[in-house]
């Protein structure tokens, strides 16, 4: 492989990511705040970089994968980021989920370096990072894209591109609002199936494979099911989503009801101090609204 790729962010997805890129032979040097993460990615071969502008200036291309706007702005924009260290030519592809407006700003301050931008987020969770399927939505120059694409190929199955800059964030707010309004779909299935006495394994089986299916129901109706709360995306990273969806939504006059009632479900969990369970446990707000569990 001849780019040498840096990679930023080794929480929940960019973990697997990384590992994949290692896996498909690429020189990967990596950075995380919290140092600890980097040590499992240094056995399996990567090198480990003292800062994001350390990361970028030994790097062809920089990969970014935090968790929210301001994040972002300080691993690329900040002190010791990416922007002080990465070469002319070189190329930044973020793989947050973020604001639109702050990646188009993002973008033109690279440009103004001589340094390129694709906006790349992803939807799969946790499996699809560790399996290299995630879907990849891509905002950007096509000429950068076609660069770039064998990394990404790397780590993603479905891979998109949508647009110019920050048309897939654009994009991965339409993905979030189908994930969110599927999972309050099948929240409020399952709900029905316990009140009405259904064996829940064999219900689903029923109807995933039908018009009712989804990747949702698929992956996530049987651990609501098994009360599996463990996250292939979590309560606090997916309202983080469901807040930028909402703000963009606001800005265009898009008027998003059930999106809304959503976030408002997620913030009592939130208040429950569920943030760090997966986005499915969503359920649970419903089930308090009911007063019996599902699964139990």
């Amino acid at each position: 492989m001849s780019d040498t790729i840096g990679f930023i962010g080794l929480g929940i997805m960019g973990r697997g990511m990384s590992h994949n890129l290692l896996k498909a032979g690429y020189a990967v040097r990596v950075w995380n705040r919290a140092a600890a993460r980097m040590e499992p990615l240094v056995a399996a071969g990567a090198s480990a970089g003292t800062s994001p502008a350390d990361v970028a200036t030994q790097s062809d291309i920089i990969i970014t994968c935090v968790s929210d706007t301001p994040d972002v702005e300080a691993v690329i924009l900040g002190e010791n980021g990416v922007i002080h260290g990465a070469r002319p030519g070189a190329l930044v592809i973020d793989c947050s989920t973020i604001s639109p407006q702050a990646t188009a700003k993002i973008a033109a301050q690279l440009a103004e370096k001589g340094v390129h931008m694709l906006d790349a987020p992803i939807s799969g969770g946790s499996e699809g990072a560790a399996n290299g399927t995630l879907s990849i939505m891509v905002g950007g120059k096509a000429a950068q894209f076609e660069r770039a694409l064998p990394a990404l190929q790397a780590m993603g199955q479905t891979i998109t591109h949508v647009g110019g800059t920050a048309a897939g964030q654009m994009v991965k707010l339409v993905n979030q609002i189908l994930v969110v309004g599927t999972m309050q779909a099948v929240s409020e299935a399952l709900l029905f199936a316990q009140a009405g006495g259904l064996d829940l394994e064999k219900t689903l089986t029923a109807v995933s494979g039908g018009a009712a299916g989804s990747w949702m129901l698929s992956n996530r109706g049987p651990q609501v099911a098994a009360r599996d709360w463990r996250p292939g995306f979590t309560i606090d990273l997916q309202q983080k989503d469901v807040r930028l969806v909402l703000e963009a939504a606001d800005q265009m006059g898009a008027p998003l009801p059930a999106t809304g009632l959503i976030f408002q479900l997620y913030r009592t969990l939130q208040q429950r101090g569920l943030g760090e369970e997966g986005n499915h446990a969503l359920v649970k707000a419903l089930e308090n609204l009911a007063g019996f569990k599902i699964g139990s």
